[in-house]
C-alpha cells in the first residue's frame, strides 16, 4: 500500500469516528421540550444524540442495574432532590469545568460538581385576583395562619417539588416551626390535595379555594394560551430569605464512555444561545444569570431568590417526607 492509499485510509478512518460520535441521554424531561436543543447541537456539532425517556425512579433504577455496561453518558432530570438522589446512588461523577463553575452560580450545582443547575423554576404562592389582594400575602409560613381556613389547594405531599419545598424550609426556620406550618396548612385545606399543580391553580381560578403554591412555569403554559386567567403569583418570604427556588438539571453519569462528550454538551447546555432555548421553552428562569427570561416569565416581575443551595432538596428529603406524614398531609 502506497502512502496515498495509506493516509486515504486513515483520513477516513478519523471522519468516520466523528461522524459516529453520540452522546446518550437518560432523560426524565418531556421530549418536546428537550428535542429542540438537542437538535440545535446536532446541527452545530455533527454530534448524533440518543434520547431514552423514562420516569426518573426507572431510569435511577435501570442506571444502577445496567452499572459499567450502562450506554448512558448523562443523567438529565427535573429536581435538585431527584439529582440529589442520583449522586447519593453514586450513578454521577465530579467534573471538573470552567465554563460550568462561570456559567452555574454555586448555589444551583452541587458543591462536587457532580450535577449542574439548567434552568431554575419557583414555587411560589398563587392567588385569585378577584378575591385576594397581594397586601394580605406574605409568606409559605403565614399560609398556614388561620385567615386561610378553608382557603388553600396544595399538590399533594407524595410530589417530589413540595418535598424539596419543605426540605429547604427544615434547613432555612428549622424542624419544629417547619412542623407548625405544614400543620396550619393541612388544617386551611379547602379540599384534599391534588394530583398536580395545573389542578391547583385551575381550582384557585374557579374559587374553589383563594391560595396556592405551584410552580412557575405551570402558571407560564396557562396563561400563554389564557392571558385572562384570573390568577397571579405573588412572591413569597421576600421580607425573608426568599422565594424557594429548584431546577431542572443534569450531570455525566459514572460509567459514561463519551465523558468528553457528555461535558461539552452540559457546557453548551449553559452557554447563552442554549438557556434561552432551554428556558423559554418551558416558561423557566434561566439558571445563568446573564441570560435574560423570556418577556412572558419577565412580566412576573422580579423577585429575591432564596440562595440556599438547592442541594438541601435533597439531603432532607426523607425528613421531609415523614414531617408531613406526621401532621397528615396526604
Amino acid at each position: 500500500m502506497n502512502k496515498k492509499v495509506l493516509l486515504a485510509s486513515l483520513l477516513a478512518v478519523f471522519a468516520g469516528s466523528a461522524a459516529a460520535e453520540e452522546i446518550v441521554v437518560y432523560s426524565s424531561r418531556a421530549e418536546q421540550l428537550i428535542k429542540p436543543l438537542f437538535d440545535a447541537y446536532s446541527k452545530e456539532t455533527g454530534v448524533a444524540i440518543k434520547v431514552i425517556s423514562d420516569k426518573e425512579g426507572p431510569l435511577m433504577e435501570r442506571l444502577k442495574a445496567e452499572g459499567s455496561n450502562s450506554p448512558a453518558d448523562i443523567f438529565m432530570t427535573t429536581d435538585a432532590g431527584n439529582l440529589w438522589k442520583a449522586d447519593d446512588m453514586r450513578l454521577l461523577q465530579p467534573v471538573k469545568s470552567a465554563v460550568l463553575s462561570a456559567n452555574i452560580p454555586a448555589n444551583l450545582r452541587d458543591p462536587d460538581n457532580n450535577w449542574f443547575g439548567l434552568s431554575v423554576r419557583a414555587r411560589t404562592i398563587f392567588y385569585n385576583k378577584n378575591t385576594v389582594k397581594p397586601a394580605q400575602l406574605a409568606s409559605y409560613e403565614d399560609l398556614a395562619s388561620p385567615k386561610w381556613k378553608g382557603k388553600l389547594c396544595l399538590r399533594s405531599s407524595k410530589n417530589v417539588y413540595n418535598q424539596s419545598l419543605i426540605a429547604t424550609m427544615i434547613a432555612d426556620i428549622g424542624p419544629v416551626a417547619t412542623e407548625r406550618m405544614v400543620k396550619g396548612w393541612v388544617n386551611n385545606l379547602a379540599t384534599a390535595p391534588f394530583g398536580n399543580d395545573t389542578a391547583v391553580l385551575e381550582a384557585i381560578a374557579a374559587g374553589q379555594c383563594d391560595v396556592g403554591l405551584a410552580n412557575t412555569y405551570y402558571y407560564g403554559r396557562i396563561v400563554a394560551k389564557n392571558p385572562g386567567f384570573p390568577v397571579s403569583p405573588f412572591w413569597a418570604n421576600q421580607a425573608g430569605k426568599g422565594t424557594h427556588v429548584n431546577v431542572s438539571g443534569a450531570g455525566v453519569v459514572r460509567y459514561a464512555k463519551n465523558v468528553k462528550g457528555a461535558v461539552k454538551l452540559l457546557e453548551w447546555l449553559s452557554s447563552d444561545k442554549a438557556q434561552n432555548m432551554f428556558a423559554d421553552v418551558n416558561y423557566e428562569y434561566p439558571a445563568n444569570p446573564k441570560v435574560k427570561a423570556d418577556a412572558l416569565v419577565a412580566s412576573w416581575g422580579n423577585f429575591k431568590h432564596n440562595l440556599i443551595n438547592v442541594k438541601v432538596a435533597g439531603s432532607k428529603q426523607a425528613e421531609a417526607v415523614m414531617l408531613m406524614d406526621r401532621v397528615g398531609y396526604k
